[in-house]
């Protein structure tokens, strides 16, 4: 059978079976009253210590800072001078990050020093956002199992919570500035944001607006990841059948759904990796900028 009939044949059961369910149970239902879906999004406090308190955004850093650090020591211990294919795989990600990221932007001797934070910062981020896709009971809903009331599964990422990129975002800052006060001095750092052959009153304009830039970029850095990261999840979340509670249209659960399933491979597939490496490419950036001299 050819994939073109496989494909006709897999839309015409799509079509009838969204029209038995239409048949069924009809287009119209009762619209969902207080139905929230960004519900998910809140943080409920599981263990109350304070500052230092428990909710299901600890527990997701958690895994993913256990799967970053048990990664690295796997990858370290089992490198063989014949690669099979997962020490291919993780050579060609080393690569990439060693020479298309860190190293097109800072020369050698830093590269070496920052490719470790780098690394683990991209591969931190990687998890995070991965993990983000997998169903965990973590939901405030319960269902009853044999009596026990068991937390609902649920889709859920910390970088979905503006906080967790945002404090990235404040160790990437820091790490740069120091860099740069480190290597030229703090009032050479301060006179390396104007550009060369700048003077007079354009020049304190100038520089005004590069400190405006700067402090900026924790907001490029930050909102971008938790942007992209929480409108996947609510757009997954909607075609997958939240859409239809909300209507109260039942059959275009169905009707969405695929969408749904669609949106999803693609987060996990291109989204997740993609965030990470974007984080990486900018925080390589701004590093390799505040060492340099020129503008």
């Amino acid at each position: 059978m050819s994939v073109r009939r496989k494909v006709a044949i897999g839309f015409a059961i799509y079509i009838g079976v969204t029209i038995a369910i239409i048949a069924a149970v009809g287009w119209k239902g009762t619209k969902a009253k207080g139905y929230t879906p960004q519900s998910e999004f809140k943080l409920h406090t599981w263990v109350n210590l304070g500052i230092f308190s428990i909710n299901k955004a600890v527990l997701y850093l958690l895994i993913a800072g256990v799967l970053t650090c048990a990664t690295m020591i796997y990858v370290a211990r089992r490198m063989k001078q014949r690669p099979n294919r997962v020490q291919t795989a993780v050579e060609i990600v080393f690569q990439g990050l060693q020479n298309n990221i860190v190293g097109a932007n800072m020369d050698r001797r830093m590269a070496a020093k920052w490719f470790p934070f780098i690394a683990t910062l991209a591969l931190f981020i990687f998890y995070s956002n991965l993990i983000g896709y997998i169903p965990l009971p973590t939901s405030t809903e319960t269902f009853s199992v044999f009596g026990l009331h068991i937390p609902a599964f649920s889709l859920y990422a910390a970088t979905a919570n503006l906080s967790i990129p945002l404090v990235l975002a404040i160790v990437v800052f820091v790490s740069y500035t120091s860099e740069g006060v480190r290597a030229k001095g703090p009032l050479g750092y301060l006179k390396g944001l104007i550009p060369a052959g700048v003077h007079g009153p354009m020049a304190g304009f100038i520089f005004v607006l590069e400190v405006l830039s700067n402090v900026m970029r924790l907001i490029s850095l930050s909102v971008r990841l938790f942007a992209n990261i929480l409108a996947g999840h609510l757009i997954i979340l909607f075609m997958a059948g939240a859409l239809a509670v909300i209507l109260g249209v039942a059959a275009l659960g169905w009707i969405t759904l695929p969408f749904g399933v669609a949106l999803f491979a693609f987060e996990v597939g291109l989204v997740a990796a993609l965030q990470a490496f974007i984080f990486a490419t900018l925080t390589a950036i701004y590093l390799g900028g505040a060492v340099s001299h020129d503008h």
